[in-house]
């Protein structure tokens, strides 16, 4: 069985930063491609980044390019979003995602999610 469970989430001020882990198991984590996607209050799901099996290929959103950096380690089945420079617009609920689907926003499975809120 799949399981998917983000932490990190929490407070911080504009310009701070956060550090978001999501903890893997039920599946071969180095085999697979990992995302993160956010969800902001009353918007819709946008894809934030993804990170290939070995991690040499990355990709981020326009919106958080520059100041977003996702990793993963395989040896402890853990993936990352370290977010800098915070902006009040990156106020949103954090998913880590896998099995991507026909969209960016459809994933084959989810974790709970973490409350990242930026805000003086």
């Amino acid at each position: 069985q799949v399981w998917l469970a983000e932490s990190g989430g929490g407070l911080a001020q504009p310009g701070g930063n956060l550090k978001l882990s999501c903890a893997a198991s039920g599946f071969t984590f180095s085999s697979d491609w990992m995302y993160w996607v956010r969800q902001a209050p009353r918007k819709g799901l946008e894809w934030v980044a993804m990170i290939n099996p070995d991690s040499t290929t990355v990709d981020y959103a326009d919106s958080v390019k520059g100041r977003f950096t996702i990793s993963r380690d395989n040896a402890k089945n853990t993936l990352f979003l370290q977010m800098n420079f915070l902006k009040s617009e990156d106020t949103a609920v954090y998913f880590c995602t896998k099995d991507r689907g026909r969209t960016d926003t459809e994933y084959g499975h989810w974790g709970q999610g973490t409350q990242v809120t930026v805000s003086p």
